[in-house]
This record gives C-alpha cells, sequence and structure tokens, in this order.
C-alpha cells in the first residue's frame, strides 16, 4: 500500500514524465516550463507578449472515491467498540486537468499533443519507471520532501497506477475553468486510478490458531492443492521442510517460487521428494533474496538435458515466516517505549512490517535499506508480553505446549 503522500507523488511522477518529453534533446519548440500548479497561479506568473514562456501545467482539479476499491474491506473493530483490529486502504481516482500556455500560433496545441501522445502511449506506469522518476524530481522540490516523496511506497502498492481519458462537457469545462478565476486555455482532462492509502495507525491482531480441521477436495491433475503444516504452524520459515499435497505430482523435479510485487524470482530447485499425491521439499535458505511474505509457488516439469520447463502446475500461495533472532530488547523513551528485534531473513523497505506484542501492535520505524534489525514504538508498555513479528501479512512462529491442558504459549516472550 502507498503512504499518506502517494496523491503527490502521482503527480510528481506525471510532471518528470512529461518535462522528459518537452525538453528532450532536439526538441522544435525549445524550452518548455512544466508546472504542477493551480491555473490562475499560472496565469498571474505568465509574461507578457512573445516574451511568454512555453508552459504546460498539471492540476488536480478532483479527487474521488474508486469504486471498485471502496467496499473491498469493512471497517473492523474489537467489541470494546474503539479498538483498530484492522487497517482499511483508502482507493482513490485522481482527476487531472493537461494545460498548454504558448502566445504563437498552434504551439499550444502542439504541447497539449505532445502530453496527450504521452498519455495515451503510456497507459499503465511500470514500476520502475515510477521509482526512476521519483529519483529525479525537478530541484524545485526541496531535498526533504522529494525524499518524502520516494519513499512514498507509490510504487510497492499492489494495484499499478492506470492512465484513461476522461470527458467534460462544455457546461462542466465553463463552471470549472469559471471556479479556477483563469482564462481558459487549451486542456486535455484525464484519470489516474487507483491509488491505494493505508493508514499506518497501530492495530490489534488475534492469537494463532491453536488447532485446525482442513478438508480437501480434489481437482484435475496436475495441480496442487495446499501446504501441510505442523501442528501449532501458521508458515514455514527458512530451512524447513514443507509438504505439499496435490494431484498427478509424479515426475515433478522443480520447484519455483516467486513474489511479484517484490520482483522476486527465485531460482527453481530440486525437491526432496514426489509422489503422485505428495510433493515435499526444503524452504531455501537466503537472508538476503527470499525474505518473508507470501509467494506464488509452482511444481515444474523439466527437461533434464536442457533445463527447460515443460509444464508447471497451478500457483498456490505460499508464505514463508519471518523468525525472531535473540531476544528482543526494549527501552522507555519519551513516547513510550521502543522495541528493538532482529530477524531473519532480511527485510526490505517495501515491505509492510508490524510487530505485536501480545494483543499490542505497532508498525516499523522508517528505514531506508535492506535490514535484519528493526525498532518499533509502542505507548508505554509494563509485563510479560508473547512477541510475533508480522511482514507482508505472514507472522513468525511462535512456541505451544500442547501437552498442557489447555495448551499454553512457550515464546518467544519480552519482558518490558
Amino acid at each position: 500500500m502507498s503512504g499518506p503522500l502517494a496523491i503527490a507523488g502521482v503527480t510528481a511522477v506525471l510532471q518528470h514524465f512529461l518535462g522528459v518529453v518537452y525538453n528532450s534533446p532536439g526538441s522544435v519548440l525549445g524550452s518548455v516550463q512544466v508546472s504542477a500548479v493551480a491555473p490562475d497561479v499560472v496565469q498571474s506568473n505568465l509574461g507578457s507578449g512573445n516574451n511568454a514562456q512555453l508552459q504546460v501545467n498539471l492540476f488536480l482539479h478532483q479527487v474521488t472515491p474508486n469504486i471498485g476499491w471502496r467496499n473491498m474491506d469493512m471497517p473492523t473493530l474489537a467489541a470494546d467498540g474503539s479498538t483498530r483490529l484492522d487497517n482499511q486502504p483508502l482507493a482513490l481516482d485522481l482527476h487531472y486537468l493537461l494545460t498548454a500556455y504558448a502566445t504563437e500560433d498552434s504551439q499550444a496545441e502542439a504541447l497539449l499533443s505532445l502530453g496527450v501522445f504521452l498519455l495515451h502511449e503510456n497507459p499503465v506506469f511500470a514500476r520502475s519507471a515510477i521509482r526512476a522518476a521519483l529519483t529525479s524530481l525537478p530541484p524545485t522540490y526541496p531535498p526533504a520532501y522529494a525524499a518524502a516523496l520516494k519513499a512514498s511506497g507509490l510504487a510497492d502498492q499492489i494495484e499499478m497506477i492506470k492512465v484513461t481519458p476522461a470527458t467534460l462537457n462544455r457546461e462542466e469545462l465553463a463552471w470549472l475553468w469559471t471556479a479556477l478565476k483563469a482564462d481558459y486555455r487549451p486542456t486535455f482532462p484525464f484519470q489516474v486510478s487507483v491509488l491505494l492509502i493505508e493508514p499506518q495507525s497501530a492495530t490489534t491482531y488475534a492469537l494463532p490458531v491453536l488447532s485446525r480441521n482442513i478438508f480437501v477436495k480434489p481437482g484435475p491433475p496436475p495441480l496442487l492443492f495446499e501446504t501441510q503444516l505442523a501442528l501449532g504452524q501458521t508458515a514455514p520459515a527458512q530451512g524447513d521442510t514443507v509438504s505439499v499435497t496435490g494431484q498427478g505430482l509424479a515426475g515433478v523435479n522443480r520447484v519455483s517460487l516467486s513474489n511479484p510485487r517484490l520482483g522476486i524470482n527465485f531460482p527453481p530447485f530440486a525437491p526432496v521428494s514426489v509422489t503422485s499425491s505428495l510433493l515435499t521439499f526444503k524452504v531455501p535458505t537466503s537472508a538476503a533474496n527470499l525474505p518473508a511474505g507470501v509467494y506464488n509457488l509452482r511444481a515444474q516439469f523439466a527437461d533434464t538435458a536442457t533445463n527447460a520447463v515443460i509444464l508447471s502446475t497451478n500457483p498456490i500461495a505460499f508464505p514463508i515466516a519471518p523468525v525472531v533472532a535473540g531476544t528482543p530488547t526494549a527501552a522507555n523513551n519519551a513516547q513510550g517505549t521502543l522495541v528493538s528485534v532482529n530477524c531473519a531473513p532480511d527485510v526490505r523497505p517495501s515491505q509492510t512490517v508490524t510487530l505485536s506484542l501480545s494483543s499490542n501492535s505497532a508498525p516499523a520505524k522508517t528505514f531506508e535499506t535492506q535490514t535484519n534489525a528493526l525498532s518499533f514504538q509502542f505507548p508505554t508498555l509494563s509485563g510479560k508480553f508473547l512477541v510475533r513479528l508480522r511482514v507482508d501479512g505472514v507472522d513468525s512462529p511462535v512456541g505451544v505446549n500442547f501437552s498442557a491442558k489447555p495448551p499454553v504459549f512457550t515464546g518467544p516472550f519480552v519482558t518490558i
């Protein structure tokens, strides 16, 4: 999900792309200023006569809820009516005006056509392009503000950023420009969607399920069905041996793991054993290249001579759990209690990380590089707490004594 500055991040990305198009080497129009301010500000700053600089302005005139995402998740609160159980994403559509300013014959039309063609040729912004744009913002952006936009998470949200033309009739255009208190200039309206902003406020998570009953309905071969978990296990960690049920699996000789959101295609590896209905493999150990999170797991039939994939099964969701390494440390400060945790594997800046101390939860403090050392700011706490680290929705394992009646948690704990 994106952060609160993602709206400004979209505008900054569009401004960067337009600047590259208008000021490319060999441009027949010469220098063109690309701004992102209100039209009345542009009009008041324009030069007069032939001294007026060519300018294209990007103006966000309306923000509306996205219909498709609006009711995906309903707000949830605990029984007390105030404790937040989940952070709901704010899904938005952004409505822009692209306006061209010029004083010479047909130059405004040329400016507008170049901008419209750019948007037409790039209906979906690639994540790599967004990252590159937020790294190369114009010098008009103060360094601290530019760094904050870069860290907005815009390139890492689940939904891709898409551009579609919009239509405003004459009455709507007349009303809009009257409200803007500026003279009408050649304008192209368009929409950017969908922007997903998730609040970073603390949430409360339920404790792991201590027992479960799972029933599998077979399907046509070859298919993977589900991962078999040990008693008390919520998700396998690196180094664990895992069994996956399926059908028609005889002959599988490779296992692949991929995470499209993080851009990870882990090198395929050989399983430990394979039968027609059961695939067993060991989760690879790689602190840097296989972060915790939810992956697409596939079983592959590969040619042993050429290593080419002949057939691949359906993908199933495969979580890899983070592990709390050592004993967390806690220290009181002016804001409450600061808890420091070491984990394995490493966590990337684009991942969502929270720490739960029993029923208390807090997001990780901002970090800029891949790391295995994290800090979490809680209100003032006191007592003994069960520690669970959640990375991209996957919780770290906790110990359970199932021989006790009723079962009890055995750690990891932190005493504050």
